[in-house]
């Protein structure tokens, strides 16, 4: 799974953060997306690597401003994984 971290600023209230993760799922195939305005970020996780042109032309056309990314590949995470490693 890939994790992408976006630096995004000029969000100010969870409404901005909605409107950027509405924005995200309408254009990309993603598994989630969460935006926080205190951090100044956006996780987005996906099967694959998102184009990151497309994903900047994305957000500063919700009328923020994209500052930066950052991509990496992550572990699935569920309930059961650390039991199943013991195993």
């Amino acid at each position: 799974m890939i994790q992408t971290t976006l630096n995004i600023s000029g969000m100010m209230c969870s409404m901005c953060e909605a409107h950027i993760n509405d924005a995200v799922r309408a254009a990309f195939p993603v598994r989630k997306v969460t935006s926080s305005r205190s951090k100044e970020e956006t996780v987005i996780l996906s099967d694959a690597p998102l184009d990151m042109e497309k994903l900047k032309q994305t957000i500063q056309a919700t009328g923020y401003t994209f500052v930066s990314a950052r991509e990496e590949t992550v572990e699935k995470k569920g309930l059961f994984s650390s039991w199943l490693k013991r195993s």
